[in-house]
């Protein structure tokens, strides 16, 4: 009977030690080329393949193909039409910044407007010497808007008996560049990301 208990507790005590080092947490560095990919959802490491397909599509193609100068753009976001909160202002600054850096456009920054506004109402409030404040209504006018849609669409199996399920989830980005004083689009493009996960239906 001894024994009995003896393998008893020598069970409790495996399965202690199994369940600590189950929960253990750990922690690695990730490489920003790395793909890191969990489920069937949007990744981090997707929005570095989007940005990079549409900004060479831009830069490539009319209008910007055929302008000898450097038009200026500005952002007006990308809607998300997903049920993710994909932060969607992360995919714009990474497009924006690899334009700028391309050196064929440059862009009037929305974001700052508010500040720009308050930073001249403050050098014409008295405080700052004529000569060194900044001349009024010499701002830079965009001519091209640039503005995008993501959305999603999920497919699931159908209740069935099986050992794993299926899930598809595809993603769309549409991008467009509109001629502000036409209204035309001049370009337009997208990309996509088409994602399958099998899961067991038995798991943590």
């Amino acid at each position: 009977m001894s024994n009995f208990f003896w393998w008893i507790k020598l069970g409790l005590a495996g399965a202690i030690i199994l369940l600590a080092t189950a929960c253990t947490v750990t922690t690695r560095e990730v490489g920003p080329d790395e793909k890191v990919i969990y489920d069937e959802g949007y990744h981090f490491s997707d929005k570095k393949a989007i940005v990079a397909d549409l900004v060479e599509s831009l830069l490539t193609k009319p209008p910007l193909l055929q302008s000898t100068g450097r038009p200026v753009l500005i952002v007006y976001g990308i809607a998300n039409r997903t049920s993710e909160h994909i932060s969607t202002s992360a995919m714009t600054d990474d497009m924006r910044q690899q334009l700028l850096q391309s050196g064929r456009v440059r862009f009037v920054n929305k974001v700052q407007r508010a500040n720009i506004e308050a930073e001249t109402s403050y050098q014409y409030g008295g405080n700052v010497a004529v000569e060194t404040r900044i001349q009024k209504a010499h701002q830079v006018g965009a001519s091209y808007m640039l503005t995008g849609t993501l959305r999603s669409i999920e497919k699931k199996q159908p209740a069935q008996f099986r050992f794993k399920k299926k899930s598809l989830m595809y993603y769309s980005l549409n991008m467009e560049l509109t001629d502000i004083q036409t209204g035309l689009i001049e370009w337009a493009d997208s990309t996509e990301v088409i994602r399958e996960a099998s899961k067991p239906f038995i798991g943590w």
